[in-house]
């Protein structure tokens, strides 16, 4: 067998993971999906934990695979959700299954952070970062509050993916991207604050070194040597954000686009490079979360596919196939009813179903019956949602946005890809759909010197797929409807 190197990723997300073998050559990328599995939620004893010892042992299932196979890997890197975290005892150990950001442990206590600790104005100021209840600032101050165990005999705290490196290497790191996640880093020193941590009863010493994307962690332990039959195989800080990893492989020309995750959430953005902290940032409330090579990536959360998906559960008439269902959505008078996304009610109602037409009733709209009706109402929406977070990207960019990029699953939905195009009115390209992956192993690749930077990789990237190209159409239409989004929103 001809000896070929290849890199190993491991791309975990809040439901599912997965172990891909990516090879580089000839100007191009190519990817294998090696093994996937479910990342489940633990529900005991009032709270929801994450499995760190099955998603190891998955890296594990991998890892043997690799080996089975004679694939000469040059190296491995992980990227993951943020925000989540695991503590280490002093001798090593892992003192508890990590708790998820899904658990309602904190429900009340970023208000309550405010009050006691630091004033939310000031929080924003130091990190840039858009307020959600489960960021890790607030996730470590409601365990202070409930005297928490872990916490209490943490000697350091990992992030998710530090932790699964720390299980294969032994060395504990803070990869820059995830650490960003946290609402306690400071944007413009690329510092863990010692305020905000303060005031937890926290220092900086509870935490790894920090590491930049594209730095090699350690290799490979003994025991999972031995446990997978490879040998010392350096470790990566990969962008360990799985956003980060996945803007990393947008397939851009030159500074002047925009980005569109497009998943269970949307995240849409700006690559800067330094942060955006001001007074209209915190009324619209972006974040800043770090990229790769010092970028910073201004963004806002936008509630995405989590609305389509959670209704398909509730359809009982409705087509499996996604094709289909969209086929017959599209058959359906346009912007009769259309919905905030990111209103609270939709977060995690009982019903999706019942909580998109009650808001259509609260606000005197057609109340949407059937499935193809909501199915529409929702991507309405969302395309109209994208465009207000466009327009207020636009003002604060300082260079003109010509091209939108939409990346990741939600990248396959044609649909909706033209219905953003169309509201937008800028160019639209969609793919790769597997960019989280993609940036995962072009960092590593930049790791081992087979790439130099972030626009080296992203032309070899653009050399590898085909984009899918959507130009505006009916941008009188959109932008009619556009006005009645805005007001039914206010």
């Amino acid at each position: 067998m001809t000896k070929q190197n290849y890199f190993f990723a491991v791309d975990l997300g809040a439901t599912s993971g997965r172990t891909i073998v990516g090879t580089l050559g000839n100007e191009k990328i190519e990817l294998e999906e090696l093994t996937r599995f479910d990342n489940l939620i633990i529900q005991t004893g009032g709270h929801f934990y994450w499995d760190i010892y099955a998603l190891y042992n998955e890296i594990i299932k991998g890892l043997k695979l690799v080996a089975q196979r004679n694939l000469f890997i040059s190296s491995i890197g992980i990227d993951t959700w943020g925000v989540d975290f695991v503590c280490i005892g002093d001798d090593g150990a892992i003192l508890r299954n990590p708790l998820s950001y899904r658990d309602p442990h904190t429900f009340g206590v970023m208000e309550q952070y405010f009050a006691d600790c630091v004033d939310k104005k000031r929080v924003y100021e130091i990190t840039g970062i858009q307020f959600m209840n489960f960021n890790s600032l607030f996730q470590l101050y409601a365990m202070k509050l409930n005297g928490d165990s872990a916490l209490k005999q943490a000697n350091k705290i990992l992030f998710i993916p530090d932790c699964l490196s720390y299980m294969l290497t032994g060395n504990k790191i803070c990869e820059y991207t995830i650490a960003s996640t946290s609402q306690f880093l400071d944007p413009k020193t690329k510092k863990l604050d010692e305020t905000l941590l303060a005031a937890m009863g926290l220092n900086r010493e509870k935490f790894g070194e920090m590491i930049a994307p594209a730095t090699v962690i350690g290799t490979l332990t003994e025991e999972v040597q031995k446990m997978t039959g490879l040998g010392p195989i350096p470790v990566v800080a990969v962008a360990g954000h799985d956003t980060a990893s996945a803007v990393a492989a947008v397939p851009a020309k030159n500074e002047r686009f925009a980005y569109l995750s497009s998943g269970t959430w949307s995240l849409m953005g700006i690559e800067t490079q330094d942060a955006v902290i001001n007074d209209k940032s915190y009324e619209y409330n972006f974040t800043n979360e770090g990229g790769v090579e010092g970028t910073t990536r201004f963004l806002k959360n936008i509630c995405g596919m989590w609305l389509y998906e959670r209704c398909r559960k509730e359809w009982k008439d409705a087509p499996k196939s996604h094709a289909e269902l969209q086929a017959e959505a599209m058959k359906v008078v346009p912007f009769q009813s259309l919905i905030n996304p990111d209103d609270k009610m939709f977060a995690n109602p009982p019903s999706m179903v019942d909580a998109i037409q009650e808001y259509c009733r609260m606000t005197g709209q057609k109340v949407p019956q059937g499935y193809a009706e909501i199915c529409r109402c929702i991507f309405d929406s969302l395309a109209l949602r994208y465009r207000q977070v466009f327009e207020w990207l636009r003002e604060f960019a300082d260079f003109s946005i010509d091209t939108l990029h939409i990346i990741g699953g939600g990248s396959l939905n044609e649909y909706l890809d033209q219905f953003t195009a169309n509201s937008t009115g800028v160019e639209v390209l969609a793919g790769p759909q597997e960019g989280t992956a993609i940036g995962n192993i072009m960092l590593q690749a930049k790791a081992c010197g087979a790439v130099t930077d972030i626009w080296e990789m992203r032309r070899i990237i653009a050399n590898s797929i085909s984009l899918k190209r959507f130009l505006p159409q009916d941008t009188d239409i959109w932008q009619q409807a556009y006005q009645k989004f805005l007001e039914i929103t206010k």
